[in-house]
């Protein structure tokens, strides 16, 4: 078990505390660009990824299949504590140390948008207070997401019910793409279909070392 940071955006974040959001995909950057299929191995208890993909040996002057090892960015069991959008209280009287913009006043009487606030990146690991355990990890095209799946990403389940899945992955498609730079929207947005690392989560309590 390790235990290791991972970034959401406000939304995301307000979605986890409302236990809307189980599940986040994130791109899988560097599989070979001719992958066709990946397959789950277990190396010395851990899990990797094997790609497959065609590309032109040299040697041979001809398109052949090679195979190279990857690894997730987080194993199951290990443990995640999350970075979100955060600040210090206003009050100089306040018992608090850190607030957050997820919560809708960071501190009584003083709305979020009044507040100055740093980055996710940037918050201390003492400031975290979510923590996740990683229930599963797998790596598949990011058009394979189901309605279900769309619903465990924070989507809201009423539209899945009436509506069905076609309409819910197009709010999810709005969704991703909403995260992605415009610069890199051709490369990993919702219509170049990348590789994507689906990380299947629970909240858990804060790790007894940690403390």
């Amino acid at each position: 078990m390790a235990i290791k940071p991972i970034l959401f955006n406000t939304e995301m974040v307000r979605a986890i505390l409302d236990g809307k959001k189980t599940c986040t995909r994130r791109v899988a950057k560097n599989i070979p660009y001719h992958t066709h299929r990946i397959e789950p191995i277990y190396e010395n208890g851990r899990l990797q990824f094997n790609c497959f993909y065609s590309a032109c040996a040299p040697t041979l002057d001809i398109y052949a299949d090679f195979c190279m090892p990857y690894f997730p960015p987080y194993q199951q069991g290990d443990i995640l504590y999350v970075r979100e959008t955060w600040g210090h209280p206003i009050s100089l009287n306040s018992d608090k140390q850190y607030v957050f913009r997820a919560d809708e006043i960071a501190e009584i009487g003083f709305k979020n948008d009044s507040h100055i606030w740093h980055p996710s990146i940037h918050m201390p690991k003492e400031a975290a207070r979510i923590w996740l355990k990683v229930t599963d990890v797998r790596v598949e095209r990011l058009q394979n997401i189901d309605g279900k799946g769309c619903v465990k990403e924070g989507i809201e389940e009423e539209p899945l019910k009436y509506v069905g899945d076609e309409f819910v992955k197009g709010m999810f498609h709005d969704l991703w793409d909403s995260t992605i730079k415009k610069s890199d929207i051709d490369r990993y947005g919702w219509n170049a279909n990348p590789w994507v690392w689906v990380i299947e989560f629970e909240r858990c309590e804060k790790p007894k070392e940690e403390e």
